[in-house]
Protein backbone atom coordinates (compact mmCIF):
# COMPACT_ATOMS: atom_id res chain seq x y z
CA UNK A 1 0.00 0.00 0.00
CA UNK A 2 1.37 3.70 -0.86
CA UNK A 3 -0.25 7.26 -0.35
CA UNK A 4 -0.57 9.16 -3.35
CA UNK A 5 1.21 12.72 -2.45
CA UNK A 6 -1.08 14.51 -4.77
CA UNK A 7 -4.90 13.37 -2.77
CA UNK A 8 -3.29 11.40 0.20
CA UNK A 9 -5.89 8.53 -1.37
CA UNK A 10 -4.45 5.01 -0.24
CA UNK A 11 -3.08 3.35 -3.46
CA UNK A 12 -2.79 -0.52 -3.61
CA UNK A 13 0.32 -1.60 -5.25
CA UNK A 14 2.43 -4.69 -5.09
CA UNK A 15 5.88 -3.51 -3.81
CA UNK A 16 7.30 -7.06 -5.41
CA UNK A 17 5.84 -5.62 -9.21
CA UNK A 18 7.01 -2.15 -9.51
CA UNK A 19 10.63 -0.75 -9.25
CA UNK A 20 12.22 2.20 -8.31
CA UNK A 21 11.23 4.80 -11.20
CA UNK A 22 8.57 2.95 -12.41
CA UNK A 23 5.85 5.48 -13.26
CA UNK A 24 1.82 4.71 -12.20
CA UNK A 25 -1.85 6.67 -12.61
CA UNK A 26 -3.69 7.90 -8.84
CA UNK A 27 -6.94 6.19 -9.63
CA UNK A 28 -8.19 8.50 -7.11
CA UNK A 29 -6.77 11.88 -9.05
CA UNK A 30 -5.51 10.76 -11.76
CA UNK A 31 -1.99 11.94 -10.86
CA UNK A 32 1.02 10.37 -12.39
CA UNK A 33 2.68 9.61 -9.85
CA UNK A 34 7.02 7.86 -10.01
CA UNK A 35 7.93 4.85 -7.30
CA UNK A 36 10.68 6.92 -5.97
CA UNK A 37 11.25 3.98 -2.43
CA UNK A 38 10.57 0.74 -2.72
CA UNK A 39 11.21 -0.25 1.07
CA UNK A 40 8.73 1.24 2.05
CA UNK A 41 6.73 1.83 -1.37
CA UNK A 42 6.88 5.71 -1.54
CA UNK A 43 5.56 7.50 -4.54
CA UNK A 44 6.17 10.84 -5.59
CA UNK A 45 4.60 13.32 -8.60
CA UNK A 46 5.94 12.18 -11.56
CA UNK A 47 8.25 14.88 -13.23
CA UNK A 48 6.67 16.26 -16.32
CA UNK A 49 9.18 15.55 -19.29
CA UNK A 50 6.89 15.94 -22.15
CA UNK A 51 5.78 19.55 -21.64
CA UNK A 52 9.62 20.89 -20.46
CA UNK A 53 11.04 19.40 -23.38
CA UNK A 54 8.61 21.34 -25.53
CA UNK A 55 8.99 24.54 -23.62
CA UNK A 56 13.09 24.18 -24.37
CA UNK A 57 12.29 23.70 -27.63
CA UNK A 58 10.29 27.05 -28.18
CA UNK A 59 13.08 29.20 -26.22
CA UNK A 60 15.50 27.87 -28.54
CA UNK A 61 13.27 28.48 -31.60
CA UNK A 62 12.92 31.77 -30.30
CA UNK A 63 16.63 32.31 -29.50
CA UNK A 64 17.42 31.09 -33.11
CA UNK A 65 15.28 33.54 -34.46
CA UNK A 66 16.68 36.01 -32.74
CA UNK A 67 20.14 35.50 -34.16
CA UNK A 68 18.57 34.85 -37.16
CA UNK A 69 17.65 38.57 -37.49
CA UNK A 70 20.58 40.17 -35.99
CA UNK A 71 22.74 38.19 -39.28
CA UNK A 72 20.12 39.96 -41.63
CA UNK A 73 21.22 43.31 -40.20
CA UNK A 74 24.43 42.66 -39.71
CA UNK A 75 24.46 41.91 -43.73
CA UNK A 76 22.23 44.44 -44.63
CA UNK A 77 24.76 47.05 -42.93
CA UNK A 78 27.29 45.22 -44.77
CA UNK A 79 25.99 46.10 -48.13
CA UNK A 80 25.09 49.72 -47.14
CA UNK A 81 28.96 50.23 -46.83
CA UNK A 82 30.00 48.38 -50.24
CA UNK A 83 30.31 51.16 -53.17
CA UNK A 84 28.00 51.07 -55.82
CA UNK A 85 29.34 50.12 -59.42
CA UNK A 86 27.09 51.76 -61.99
Amino acid sequence: MATCPECDAEIEVDEFDVDKGDQLSCPECGSNLEVVGLSPLELDVAPDDDDEDDDDEDEDEELDDDELEDDETEEDEDKEDEPWDE
